[in-house]
């Protein structure tokens, strides 16, 4: 009898070449579309913002978790500021959408916060920032512009510091 296999790891092997290129991303690629579930679990296709807004793609590893929420309230905290450039701020983990709303309520994030979870972590894959070994994101925030094009990429240095205020701060005084 042959071995059985998951239709997980089915998917995974026969579709993971289209979400990885061995090239990370770089500033002024076009962006990797995606449709992710939201934390409302309804679809969110970042194409549909082309023309309209910029976005901020901000990943992070879990819900639940001190660092990821400290960053999001911090972002929520400022939140009129992202808006008052024109734009979309998009929480990004590999969580399913019902622990993303069941986080959201409990902190009060003013965006919305999408689902990575099926195939899992296809999108962070996509934009070079999946941790195979822990089956996560790793702290990264690509900001998108109008045009779809990627204007600026950065990270923390691991998955236990978080990005500083300030570098938000200095990408929306440029726009």
């Amino acid at each position: 009898m042959g071995r059985v296999r998951s239709i997980g790891s089915i998917l995974r092997v026969r579709y993971l070449p289209l979400w990885r290129d061995n090239m990370s991303i770089q500033v002024g690629d076009e962006a990797p579309d995606f449709e992710l579930p939201s934390d409302e679990n309804q679809p969110v296709k970042l194409s549909d913002f082309r023309g309209e807004k910029a976005v901020a793609i901000v990943f992070v590893p879990f819900a639940f978790t001190g660092v990821c929420a400290g960053e999001f309230c911090q972002l929520t905290d400022h939140i009129a500021d992202f808006e008052a450039k024109g734009v979309q701020v998009l929480g990004v983990s590999c969580d399913r959408p019902f622990s993303l709303a069941a986080w959201k309520a409990q902190e009060g994030f003013g965006f919305p916060l999408l689902s990575d979870g099926w195939p899992h972590g296809a999108t962070a894959q996509a934009y070079g920032c999946f941790n195979e070994a822990l089956g996560c994101a790793n702290r990264r925030t690509v900001i998108v512009d109008k045009e779809g094009k990627i204007a600026k990429i950065f990270e923390s240095a691991d998955l236990k510091t978080p990005r500083q205020l300030e570098e938000y701060e200095e990408l929306l005084a440029t726009l």
